[in-house]
């Protein structure tokens, strides 16, 4: 066998379906380019229809299939409306991948009810729901598919000025690795990939000259990392073959962030 015929047979995704949830933000886009490379027809799934459309066009320009598909993650009647959608358009989920998130630099005794509902409504409702649904839906199916949920480095040992986040991204992972446990013999795997800095719109408010400064001094690669560096990892857990007894797991993409002490 080939080599690219290898490759194409271990990563491929073709025929496949993958809703890429937060596809419209910046790691989300990456995403989703990511999987319609690989083969996947990718629905495309947020709130910003500007934004939605311009990752469609970009990706059927490149010779793959997308659609954009408008939805609040966090209200159940959104996310069965796109159930809904899927149906009629004889597609079924394989891949999920819930990648929305908002983020805020505010300290602790200063975090109000509207702020702290605002970043758990998205980062962990809007996860939790979209498993409920879809997860139901591919279980129904008999689907063999795979679910990623993004995580983040800042769910282990916490990181200064994203409490919230924090907290709803370790959240995540006890989400993750619960329905791994649960799934794991109906043929559904579910992994987070945690992703360490990467500049996007959710946290340029957190990224100060100062907090810049002490990420490099403690990111070996001395950099931030590039939304297309996230696509390896992506694949690996997407795969129904090179990701299929990788279940219950975080795989961190950090440049050696967590590695670091001193």
């Amino acid at each position: 066998m080939a080599a690219g015929d290898y490759l194409s047979e271990m990563f491929g995704l073709n025929g496949l379906t993958a809703v890429v949830i937060g596809g419209t933000g910046t790691l989300g886009g990456a995403f989703c380019d990511a999987l319609a490379g690989a083969g996947a027809h990718v629905l495309v799934v947020g709130r910003n229809d500007e934004h939605g459309h311009e990752r469609v066009r970009v990706i059927s320009e490149r010779g793959g299939s997308a659609e954009y598909f408008p939805c609040d993650a966090t209200r159940h009647d959104d996310l069965n409306t796109l159930v809904s959608h899927l149906k009629t358009s004889g597609r079924e989920v394989n891949v999920l991948v819930n990648g929305a998130g908002v983020n805020s630099p505010t300290p602790f005794l200063d975090i109000g009810e509207e702020e702290w509902e605002r970043i758990l409504n998205v980062n962990l409702r809007g996860v939790r729901l979209a498993c409920q649904v879809l997860g139901k839906d591919m279980l129904e199916r008999g689907t063999q598919g795979s679910i990623i949920n993004i995580a983040s480095v800042s769910a282990g040992p916490p990181l200064s000025r994203v409490f919230t986040y924090s907290l709803t991204k370790a959240a995540v992972l006890s989400l993750t690795q619960n329905l791994a446990r649960e799934w794991a013999t109906k043929g559904i795997r579910v992994n987070a990939l945690s992703p360490g800095f990467f500049p996007a719109e959710q946290n340029k408010k957190v990224l100060t000259p100062d907090r810049v400064e002490n990420i490099m001094r403690h990111t070996p690669m001395a950099r931030f990392g590039s939304p297309e560096e996230l696509a390896g990892a992506l694949l690996l857990l997407a795969s129904p073959k090179a990701g299929s007894f990788l279940t219950g797991h975080n795989l961190l993409v950090d440049g050696g962030f967590t590695a670091m002490t001193i």
